[in-house]
């Protein structure tokens, strides 16, 4: 008895050991011996970069070098690509436009060359978007940005009417609406006054997010709100989770910050799906909302189903709930970068700002903006295209690998990460010439692909099958709130303006965006 027993024990206990040690094997494996096989085929194809340093690789570097960046404001006319950009700009000048660090035990390739930016964005099956790193982070929104192959083909299908030239003629008025609002009281500010000093960054951040709430759900900000100030504050969350390795299982951690950023997921949830339940039922009652961008998804996701005479072609209400938090956060973001930064730089070269003020009264006098004057509009489209390219609201782009994969003339090993530099493209001097830092918008007035000779070297809204489905709506909204904004006011950047682009998800002003406004009389 006792014999059999003690057999027993002595199983149990080489198995307990194989079990440890296949686990040691594979840990060792994954935080030395794979990465050490994946730095000698870089650096054998002739990339160069840093060397693999066991488990923490360049994080601990990354994160000093960004926090030591974003501790003091630059100059206006500064390089803002060494505060913004900070590590990667450092590695692309140590290394070269194309080179690798590490993410813990996972290589990031750095690429800059518009050959290769063509090519991965073309082949977005091989180079999928990162799904990588703290699963948390795909809390903020998913949506048609995250899904791949037949999933993203199925999604963008039903999407795309809500952002058909058509419909988004449609929304003009909405725009004008939230618009007029911001300006309103911007005039109710000088009322007694005939300037003043204005942060004017969170009036737009209010204004694109009432332009979405009006837009993509009928509702107005006030509905809405919530869900904005819950996302900012989750994209804050979230950016600095992904600044650390993150170790298999630690989100199930009852950290602080995970369960905000869960009980945030929850309630966002909530709140969305509360707009679509009210949707759903007023379409049940025979009600046509099918002039905002949740009621043509709806439409659209109607139609495919009933088409194939099966659910599966079509969105679930999951599905649905996280195009909406994309609509929230993405749409919102984007336009109210854009204006931001326009203003900041036209407030800096008045010549522009007066050329853009003639071109809208040539255009428009007193009138409201209608889509055929909008889309007359050359100076402000110079003007924007340049805006974007000094300051993209997406800086980098991140893709993955999952298997060998060649690239150029490197044969990438599968697992490896992929980081698209949008904004290093946009500064290079190779590309743009011995004046890329400066505002020149006469660069484009014969339009992207002759600046650019056709490469991938201007991607503010990415390129591709890929290519953000919403940059029109972004570039209409964004006229008609500048050629509002010109009409009824000068401005100028305040002496108290601190400049300090940085990214939270976005590139943003991290102090605010201080400007002197002058009430024009007589408009």
């Amino acid at each position: 008895m006792f014999g059999v027993c003690g057999s027993v024990g002595k199983v149990v206990g080489i198995v307990a050991v194989a079990v440890v040690v296949v686990y040691a094997w594979r840990f060792f494996n994954w935080v030395w011996l794979k990465p050490k096989k994946m730095e000698k085929c870089l650096r054998d194809q002739g990339l160069k970069g840093s060397s693999y340093r066991v488990l923490y690789g360049d994080v601990k570097e990354m994160v000093k070098i960004i926090t030591e960046a974003y501790v003091k404001p630059i100059n206006l006319n500064d390089d803002i690509v060494p505060r913004v950009l900070s590590f990667a700009h450092r590695v692309v000048s140590t290394y070269g436009k194309n080179c690798f660090t590490w993410a813990g035990p996972i290589p990031i390739v750095h690429i800059t060359d518009p050959s290769m930016i063509k090519e991965i964005l073309g082949n977005y099956e091989v180079f999928q978007k990162q799904r990588g790193g703290n699963p948390l982070t795909r809390l903020l929104a998913k949506g048609l940005v995250d899904v791949e192959g037949d999933q993203w083909v199925k999604h963008r299908k039903i999407i795309n009417p809500a952002f058909h030239v058509e419909k988004l003629k449609h929304m003009v008025p909405a725009f004008y609406v939230s618009c007029d609002d911001m300006i309103n009281k911007w005039e109710e500010t000088l009322k007694a006054e005939s300037s003043c000093e204005m942060d004017v960054w969170p009036h737009l951040q209010t204004m694109a997010a009432d332009v979405i709430s009006r837009t993509a759900f009928g509702s107005s900000y006030v509905e809405g709100r919530k869900i904005f100030e819950l996302q900012r504050e989750q994209a804050e969350l979230i950016i600095t989770a992904s600044r650390s390795i993150y170790i298999p299982g630690t989100r199930f951690l009852p950290t602080k910050s995970n369960m905000r950023i869960k009980a945030i997921a929850r309630e966002v949830k909530f709140l969305v799906k509360g707009i679509i339940d009210k949707r759903v039922a007023e379409m049940k009652e025979g009600k046509d909302s099918n002039e905002d961008l949740l009621g043509i998804l709806l439409d659209s996701n109607y139609k495919e189903i009933k088409q194939h005479g099966n659910n599966k072609f079509g969105l679930s209400i999951d599905d649905v709930i996280e195009e909406c938090k994309l609509f929230y956060f993405a749409g919102q973001e984007t336009t109210a970068n854009l204006l931001v930064w326009t203003m900041i730089l036209l407030g800096q070269h008045i010549d522009w700002q007066e050329r853009a003020r003639d071109e809208v009264l040539n255009v428009f006098g007193d009138r409201k903006p209608n889509i055929d004057g909008l889309n007359q509009l050359k100076v402000i489209n110079m003007i924007f295209l340049e805006v974007l390219r000094l300051y993209p609201p997406v800086v980098a782009m991140p893709r993955m690998i999952h298997k060998e994969t060649e690239l150029g003339k490197i044969n990438l090993p599968g697992g490896t990460f992929i980081v698209l530099h949008t904004m290093l493209s946009h500064h290079d001097s190779e590309t743009w010439g011995d004046d890329v830092k400066e505002f020149k918008p006469e660069r484009f007035a014969q339009g992207v692909s002759k600046v650019t000779k056709g490469q991938a070297a201007f991607i503010p809204f990415g390129g591709g099958p890929r290519v953000c489905i919403g940059q029109n709506f972004a570039m209409l909204e964004a006229k008609v709130a500048l050629v509002m904004i010109l009409r009824r006011f000068s401005f100028e950047v305040s002496p108290s303006y601190s400049h300090a682009p940085y990214t939270i998800i976005t590139l943003q002003p991290q102090f605010g965006a201080h400007l002197i406004l002058h009430k024009i009389s007589g408009l």
